[in-house]
């Protein structure tokens, strides 16, 4: 099984909704099952139809989960420098066309949430800036075209 990079903290986020999903999700499922079962006919009952429907996605969420909870490793941020981008690293960079700046952490996939402004290492951006240096100019291909970004800072939070 190939191995997937995670900080620490995605690991945790990830071990916590899958705390809640068992302990509280579940159980708000099975009563919600029980209740509609309880109106009687089956064959007609939206409520039932619906709630079984939550609870396969509960299980398919679950099953997600620890999939993703087994094949990831845990990547040690501490120890890590700011002389170029590694794993774990928030970055500033500068849009050359826009001159917007952006932050991004390059995360694993199983965390990356854009509006957290956290990327994926395996994204087109994050491939790109994986070893660049403060200054250095990186181009990516996106769906939209060729973008190129300059490497403003790069920080490293723990």
């Amino acid at each position: 099984m190939k191995k997937v990079p995670i900080t620490k903290v995605g690991y945790e986020k990830l071990k916590k909704e899958l705390e809640y999903i068992k302990t509280v999700s579940i159980p708000e499922n099975i009563r919600d099952i029980e209740e509609a079962r309880a109106h009687g006919d089956l064959s007609e009952n939206a409520e039932y139809t619906a709630a079984k429907e939550r609870q396969s996605f509960i299980l398919g969420r679950i099953q997600e989960i620890e999939n993703n909870l087994a094949s990831s490793i845990i990547i040690d941020l501490k120890g890590i420098t700011n002389d170029k981008i590694v794993f774990g690293a928030t970055v500033i960079i500068g849009d050359n066309h826009s001159g917007e700046e952006i932050k991004y952490q390059l995360v694993g996939p199983f965390e990356s949430d854009i509006n957290e402004n956290k990327i994926s290492v395996t994204s087109p951006i994050g491939k790109a800036l994986i070893g660049k240096r403060t200054g250095e100019e990186v181009t990516v291909k996106t769906p939209g075209g060729i973008r190129k970004f300059e490497v403003i800072d790069i920080l490293i939070e723990s």
